[in-house]
């Protein structure tokens, strides 16, 4: 990537990861907290990421003199404001742009965030043997390996059908912690809000 003229930005959940992402020659380090939603950017997925957000930029913060970007819970301008302060140069939005009409949300999971559908949301490796966070429905609480991609190829047909169908009580709903701000509003729109 360097070769091409690219900078290259890499996930990381720790200060352990974000040294060997320094090593290998990252030009920026996304250090993602446990309230991000989808699946949790860790090296190894022994266990999940549970460490905050800024607990995570402090850490990576004292290990590290690659520039940080903040992801995980950034839903408004005071998270913004934190994570700022607590040394991310930006931060990367990802929960807070699912119903936005840029977004290639299914209909389903675009409706059990706006009808606030489901109260809360978990850390489940229910639909890919990797944990992720999403909106705790029914299929979320089933127990998987650590078995990725397996578990994802085995699940697949299971959720497309009940998607299809437009049951949201199956289908992987991938959301952060903060996922009942989210909003129907154009991308732009969520953006400068956030930026305050």
């Amino acid at each position: 990537m360097h070769r091409a003229g690219s900078q290259v930005a890499v996930t990381v959940t720790s200060a352990a990861e974000a040294n060997l992402a320094e090593a290998a020659g990252a030009d920026l380090l996304i250090v993602q907290g446990t309230e991000a939603g989808g699946h949790q950017g860790q090296y190894v997925d022994d266990a999940p990421n549970r460490t905050p957000l800024l607990d995570a930029l402090a850490a990576v913060r004292a290990a590290s003199s690659v520039p940080m970007i903040a992801a995980g819970g950034v839903m408004t301008s005071a998270d913004l404001s934190s994570a700022l302060a607590a040394g991310a140069i930006a931060a990367q939005l990802g929960t807070a742009l699912l119903c936005t009409p840029e977004a290639g949300t299914s209909a389903v999971h675009r409706r059990a965030l706006l009808e606030r559908r489901y109260l809360e949301t978990v850390l489940t490796r229910a639909y890919s043997g990797r944990h992720g966070r999403g909106l705790r429905n029914r299929f979320a609480d089933f127990d998987a390996p650590a078995a990725y991609p397996e578990v994802h190829r085995l699940t697949r047909p299971l959720r497309a059908a009940a998607a299809a169908a437009g049951d949201d009580s199956v289908p992987n709903l991938w959301a952060g912690t903060g996922w009942a701000s989210v909003q129907d509003a154009p991308a732009a729109e969520v953006v400068r809000a956030i930026a305050g």
